[in-house]
């Protein structure tokens, strides 16, 4: 059961975070995997990690996926290293923070055009792919914010990650007939590099709103989306799956003691 050897996968904002920990779960696991980012170095480094992780291949494709010409190159990259493409995890996205009050029109179509529109581009140019795999998956990363939960500084990333659960439903319906899957992950709090250097309060203060007692790892992620990605998932489409140690579940910060 759960065999992903030889799969071949492409992560998208695969070289770091959460992206990196979905990888690394595939990897593992025996697939080949194709990683996008727009860090050349980056991806030099992610990928000579991953590679020693299992049996499987790595590729690293510089791409940026708000633009569709560059998710066909990564699509192209990834059918002739690998022969087609199997699952598609489009987890790159940005989260920069910007109050509603002052939020610039730039601002908001940075956010929407990697976040929202890159998330449509690369499933666009993988489809042909999927869709000759005949058993396709697509597994979003969205987030507990925008979906769930709210965050001050974050009404355009909230919206783009809700925006993400929209596009999963319909993308659903569309492609059930050719056996492909489309669902998300929706992250809570991880422990991710963008938390490294915000201390140790910080940290805390994260971690005591999670019910489980400890952030998130990567690869918390990882494990989900690579089951999704299995031929024993295919009854499962158009489900957005939280991943948070029950972060969104208390009413209040009282509810959540020692």
């Amino acid at each position: 059961m759960f065999d992903l050897q030889s799969t071949s996968v492409v992560v998208t904002g695969g070289s770091k975070g959460i992206g990196r920990g979905i990888a690394a779960v595939f990897a593992t696991a025996g697939a080949n995997v194709t990683i996008a980012a727009r860090s050349t170095a980056e991806l030099d480094s992610a990928v000579a990690d991953l590679e020693t992780l299992g049996a499987g291949k790595v590729l690293g494709v510089q791409t940026d996926v708000a633009d569709p010409a560059a998710c066909a190159g990564l699509a192209a990259a990834a059918i002739d290293a690998f022969g087609g493409i199997d699952v598609v995890c489009a987890n790159a996205g940005i989260f920069p923070d910007a109050p509603l009050a002052t939020m610039t029109p730039a601002q908001l179509s940075e956010v929407l055009d990697v976040n929202v529109k890159g998330t449509v581009f690369i499933v666009q140019a993988c489809l042909d792919a999927l869709i000759g795999s005949g058993r396709g998956r697509v597994i979003l990363t969205s987030s507990i914010t925008g979906p769930i939960t709210g965050f001050p500084g974050w009404s355009h990333y909230g919206a783009s990650k809700s925006a993400q659960l929209g596009f999963m439903r319909t993308a659903a319906i569309e492609l059930a007939p050719h056996g492909i899957t489309v669902n998300a992950v929706l992250p809570g709090n991880i422990y991710t590099e963008g938390l490294y250097d915000k201390g140790p309060e910080y940290i805390a203060g994260m971690t005591a709103a999670i019910p489980a007692g400890v952030l998130g790892k990567p690869e918390d992620i990882g494990h989900l989306a690579a089951f999704l990605a299995t031929v024993e998932a295919g009854y499962i489409t158009g489900q957005a799956i939280a991943v948070d140690g029950g972060q969104v579940l208390p009413e209040s910060p009282d509810a959540v003691r020692p």
